[in-house]
C-alpha cells in the first residue's frame, strides 16, 4: 500500500492556515477584511419579478441625491442601473466630480468604494450594496504584513533606496502606507509611467520599487515596458521569514514584487492561448496585464480593461478576438460587437466570473436603493481621517505624474 504522506509531504505544498484562509473557511471573522461582513436587513427575493421596477422607482425617488457607479465586471442586471461604467479609478474620479450627489452607490468591491470615499467630499456617503464584495488580491497584502516587509528591507539596508508603488487594487491601509513612504498609486493603464516616476526618485543605479500587491502587473510592466529582465525581479512572500529572500537578493533586485495575484486573471494559461489559436484560426489574443508573464508573452495584445474595450471598438469587421479578462465583461463585449461582425470569445474554456464582484446582484442593489430612499443610510464605506490623509497623498502623486 502506497504511503501517501511520504509521496506528498505537507511541507512541500507551501500552504499555511493564514488568517485569510481561515476567513474563507468560515473559521474566523474580520470586519476589516476586503471580504467584509454579511449584509444586514432583509433582502428581496431574487425571484421577485418586480425587482427591476423597484430599482427604477427607488432611483427615481432619490433623483440627483444618488449616483450609481458600475464596474465593468458587474452583472448586466446591475450595470443597467449604473449612471457611469468604468474601471475602479475612473469610477472613483467620476464620483468626486459629482459633489451634488449625497449618496454614491458603488457597484464594485470594497477597495473601490474606499477610493471613492477618499476622493469625495466629507458630505458624500459611499455605499457598497453588499459588504462582502471584496477582492482576493487586495486581501493578499495586509497593513501588518507590509509593515513587516519594510522592516525586512530596513534590516537589509535597502529601504532608503525603495519607493513603494501600489496598484489601485489595494486597501486604503496599503495606499496610506504608500503615501507615508513617498510612493504612488498606479492603475493597469499608467503602471509604466508610475514605475518610471518611482525610479526617477532615487539614484538611477540604486533605485528599487516595492510593487504591491499584484506580482504579475509589476513583473509584466517592468519586463515588457521598461526592458528589465526577469532576474531583476524578486518575489517577496509575506508567509515566509524575511519574505523568503536573502539580503543579497534584495540588494541586487530592481523590482521587489509582492506575492499577490488576481484569482480570475491568474487562471489563464499558455495552454488557453494555444487552444484558442487552434480552435479559431486568425484569432487575436488580448489579455489583461494581471495575467501571468508567460500568458502575456504568448498574447498578441496586452492592456487594461479600458484598453480592451477601445481595441475592440477600433477592430475591423470580421476580426476574431479571444479576451483574457473577467467573463461578465467579455460576454457583454461579445453581445455588443456581434452586430459589427466581430467575434469575441472568452480565452479559457472554463467559465470564470469574479465571485466577489458577482456578490452585487439586483436584490442587494434594490435593498440599498430602497433603504436610501426611505432615509436609512446602509453599508456606508468610510475611511478614517488618518488613513485617508496618506492614501489621498499617494493618489494625488499619481494624478500629478505627467
Amino acid at each position: 500500500m502506497r504511503d501517501v504522506t511520504t509521496a506528498h509531504p505537507v511541507q512541500d505544498l507551501d500552504v499555511q492556515p493564514t488568517p485569510l484562509a481561515l476567513l474563507l473557511l468560515g473559521r474566523e471573522a474580520d470586519p476589516k477584511s476586503e471580504r467584509g461582513v454579511e449584509c444586514p436587513g432583509d433582502l428581496p427575493s431574487p425571484s421577485d419579478p418586480d425587482l427591476v421596477e423597484r430599482a427604477r422607482a427607488a432611483k427615481e425617488k432619490l433623483g440627483d441625491k444618488v449616483f450609481v457607479l458600475g464596474h465593468h465586471y458587474q452583472r448586466d442586471e446591475v450595470i443597467q442601473f449604473a449612471d457611469v461604467t468604468g474601471d475602479s479609478f475612473k469610477l472613483a474620479r467620476e464620483a468626486a466630480a459629482r459633489p451634488e450627489a449625497e449618496y454614491i452607490v458603488f457597484c464594485g468591491v470594497h477597495f473601490m468604494a474606499e477610493s471613492a470615499d477618499i476622493l469625495t467630499t466629507d458630505d458624500q456617503k459611499v455605499v457598497l450594496p453588499d459588504l462582502a464584495a471584496g477582492c482576493s488580491m487586495a486581501d493578499m497584502a495586509t497593513a501588518e504584513q507590509v509593515a513587516e516587509c519594510w522592516d525586512v528591507l530596513t534590516e537589509a539596508g535597502v529601504a532608503e533606496q525603495v519607493v513603494p508603488v501600489s496598484y489601485m487594487n489595494s486597501s486604503a491601509d496599503i495606499k496610506a502606507f504608500t503615501g507615508r513612504h513617498g510612493g504612488t498609486i498606479c492603475t493597469s493603464s499608467n503602471a509604466k509611467r508610475a514605475l518610471e516616476w518611482a525610479f526617477e526618485q532615487r539614484e538611477p543605479s540604486a533605485g528599487k520599487v516595492l510593487f504591491l500587491p499584484d506580482q504579475h502587473l509589476g513583473r509584466n510592466t517592468a519586463v515588457r515596458d521598461l526592458g528589465m529582465t526577469l532576474e531583476d525581479c524578486v518575489l517577496y512572500n509575506p508567509h515566509k521569514p524575511n519574505g523568503g529572500l536573502t539580503a543579497e537578493e534584495l540588494r541586487n533586485a530592481k523590482m521587489i514584487l509582492w506575492r499577490g495575484h488576481c484569482s480570475v486573471h491568474g487562471r489563464f494559461s499558455v495552454d488557453s492561448v494555444n487552444d484558442v489559436r487552434e480552435r479559431i484560426p486568425g484569432v487575436n489574443v488580448l489579455v489583461h496585464p494581471e495575467c501571468k508573464h508567460e500568458v502575456v508573452a504568448a498574447a498578441d495584445h496586452v492592456g487594461s480593461t479600458e484598453y480592451i474595450i477601445k481595441a475592440l471598438e477600433a477592430a475591423p469587421a470580421g476580426s476574431k478576438w479571444a479576451i483574457g479578462t473577467e467573463l461578465n465583461l467579455v460576454r457583454r463585449l461579445a453581445n455588443r460587437f456581434a452586430a459589427e461582425d466581430k467575434e469575441v470569445v472568452f480565452l479559457d474554456k472554463t467559465v470564470c466570473f469574479c465571485s466577489t464582484m458577482n456578490r452585487i446582484d439586483l436584490p442587494h442593489l434594490v435593498w440599498a436603493l430602497e433603504s436610501l430612499a426611505e432615509g436609512n443610510l446602509v453599508n456606508r464605506i468610510e475611511v478614517d481621517p488618518e488613513t485617508e490623509k496618506y492614501a489621498k497623498l499617494a493618489l494625488e502623486r499619481m494624478l500629478a505624474i505627467p
